[in-house]
């Protein structure tokens, strides 16, 4: 099986990463948060064999050598998120990978187990989603391209898994659940996980 993991990152630019945890703990601790969100995504995807593409929000970074010399760099396109991963699943799969996985660089709880865990999923599901308590998700995985999925969704609103799952079962396309976990958006959040990573 060829595997791709999808890391979807914002490019780390101070006051414009994490702002609704800057509106409580300031511009700099919530730079220096995402930094350390970012390092610990990079650690988990690193245990996985799959090939792993880094679609960075707005420019490609200088420092491209501070991550693991497996990664493939890429620029996301499209007007808004869903367009964006999109984009990104189409351009994959015309590349001839079997199983793909997207998540970005806000989760504390991921780690390689459930990585490996999705890909599995996909072996006998259609489309596998971690869904985040906040009503997004975390990731998104899928064993051929449905771009339905990114349509007609309120990105960014606590509608976005509830609308996907609906989506699917509309649709009777197959999907499997992953555990429900927290992104970090707010300062009880970051309380709650900055030790952990």
């Amino acid at each position: 099986m060829k595997d791709c993991i999808l890391i979807f990152q914002k490019n780390a630019e101070l006051g414009k990463v994490k702002t609704r945890l800057a509106d409580s703990i300031g511009d700099q601790a919530a730079y220096d948060a995402y930094q350390r969100l970012v390092k610990y995504t990079h650690r988990i995807t690193s245990q996985s064999p799959a090939q792993k593409l880094l679609f960075f929000s707005s420019f490609l970074e200088q420092d491209l050598a501070q991550y693991p010399t497996d990664y493939r760099f890429e620029l996301q396109s499209g007007d808004n998120l869903g367009e964006k991963m999109k984009n990104a699943f189409d351009q994959l799969f015309k590349e001839k990978f079997d199983r793909i996985l997207v998540i970005g660089t806000d989760c504390a709880e991921i780690t390689s187990e459930l990585i490996s865990e999705a890909f599995n999923k996909l072996n006998t599901h259609e489309v596998v989603i971690g869904p985040a308590h906040d009503g997004g998700y975390y990731l998104l995985g899928m064993q051929k391209f449905i771009p339905g999925l990114f349509e007609g969704i309120p990105w960014s609103t606590d509608e976005v898994s509830a609308l996907t799952m609906n989506y699917l079962e509309r649709n009777f396309i197959s999907y499997a659940l992953l555990p429900t976990l927290s992104d970090v958006d707010y300062e009880e959040d970051w309380e709650r996980f900055k030790d952990k990573i």
